[in-house]
C-alpha cells in the first residue's frame, strides 16, 4: 500500500484517486502516522456489502431440489495401540 503525507495527498488528489482505483488502497499519513485509507468505490462496496446468508446461498443453488443419495461408510475403524 502506498503511503502519502497529507499535504502531498491534498496537492495530488486526482492522482491519489486514480491510484486507488488502479493499484488498490492508498494510505494517508499525518505527521508520519497512519490517519486514513482511500479505497476505490468498488473496493468500498466489497467491504461494506453484507455477506450472503448461507440459507440464501443454498436456496439459489442450481442443485436445489435435487435428490442426493448419501451413503455412510460402514467399515470398522482401524485398530491401534496406545
Amino acid at each position: 500500500m502506498t503511503a502519502w503525507q497529507l499535504q502531498q495527498a491534498k496537492a495530488r488528489l486526482s492522482e491519489l484517486v486514480k491510484r486507488a482505483r488502479k493499484e488498490g488502497p492508498q494510505e494517508i499519513r499525518v505527521h508520519g502516522q497512519p490517519a486514513a485509507v482511500l479505497v476505490s468505490h468498488d473496493e468500498y462496496l466489497k467491504l461494506t456489502t453484507p455477506a450472503q446468508r448461507f440459507v440464501e446461498f443454498v436456496r439459489q443453488s442450481p442443485l436445489r431440489g435435487a435428490r442426493l443419495e448419501i451413503t455412510r461408510d460402514k467399515t470398522l475403524p482401524r485398530d491401534f495401540e496406545l
